[in-house]
């Protein structure tokens, strides 16, 4: 080979080099509000949404089982779960709120197809409902905590200062879940409502990780690096194991019959519609100046 090749071949592989990384998402934690362009702001909301929204709307339905669960115990455990929902809630749409949003745009004033939750956090519960608590909340943890490991190298610096405390949170969630599913597989009957909400639940669970329109953009800024289809995989390996494990038939997610309304594209079940004018009763009551006043706000 010849200097002159040699010089080239150098050229060319500093070149290859410089490529690869501009495609490279930045580093861990890296930015900031102030170093986003209009395209990752973009991107981080629609994941900041999703996050905020899920939480949002699990929380509010957790809430109807507050004394009805089947023992004190259960019922206390329920409703701290769902006041740490509605805390992580908080933290996502404060991220939100940061970047130029208010709480009346996040929540209150929000139209109902502007929601991009999965359908499985807006399902009313099935009349005989607490198996159907117990398996929405152990599927929905489950893949909460895939999502948020996926984050804990998150490039947005504000994202990656909440991950921890919510993860160490949704651990006791899971727990929970998995104690009552254990408890409740024990007895036939039981198992029987066990399996009736898997059969109902499980479709919706899987609009956990279907995508938006902005998902290349949040993984090459580095928000999230990790493909959605790589979660449901590891989902997937936790959640059909651990419920076989307890005598339930799990369907083939290839073979499910993919619900109408999906969620994250803003289509949504009947009951939404239903639960949203419902959390938003008093507050449409109310002039909107008051709630900002009472929280310290200038209107």
């Amino acid at each position: 080979m010849t200097e002159r090749d040699a010089i080239s071949g150098d050229a060319q592989r500093v070149a290859d080099d410089d490529a690869a990384a501009e495609s490279e998402p930045p580093a861990a934690a890296s930015l900031d509000r102030g170093s986003l362009t209009p395209e990752q702001q973009l991107a981080l909301e629609e994941l900041l949404f999703r996050l905020a929204d899920d939480e949002f709307v699990h929380a509010e339905r957790l809430t109807e089982w507050q004394i009805y669960a089947p023992t004190i115990e259960s019922d206390l455990a329920l409703a701290n779960v769902a006041q740490d929902e509605f805390g992580h809630a908080r933290l996502w749409y404060d991220l939100l709120q940061e970047l130029g949003y208010t709480e009346e745009e996040c929540i209150w004033r929000r139209d109902a197809g502007d929601w991009t939750h999965a359908t499985i956090v807006e399902r009313p519960f099935a009349d005989d409902g607490w198996g159907d608590a117990v398996v929405r909340t152990y599927l929905y943890d489950a893949a909460e905590r895939v999502r948020l490991e996926a984050l804990t190298d998150t490039s947005y610096a504000p994202l990656a200062d909440r991950v921890g405390k919510v993860l160490a949170e949704e651990e006791y969630h899971r727990d929970h879940a998995v104690s009552w599913l254990e408890r409740l597989a024990s007895d036939d009957d039981a198992r029987e409502r066990l399996q009736a909400a898997v059969d109902d639940l499980f479709p919706h669970a899987l609009s956990l990780f279907h995508p938006g329109e902005r998902e290349d953009a949040i993984r090459a800024a580095g928000f999230r690096r990790e493909s959605l289809t790589a979660m449901r995989e590891e989902w997937l390996d936790t959640v059909i194991p651990t419920l076989e494990g307890y005598g339930l038939v799990v369907p083939e997610p290839g073979e499910v019959t993919r619900p109408d309304a999906r969620g994250r594209d803003g289509t949504h079940t009947d009951a939404w519609f239903d639960l949203q004018e419902a959390f938003t009763a008093t507050h449409r009551e109310v002039d909107f100046e008051t709630p900002a006043r009472l929280r310290g706000e200038e209107a």
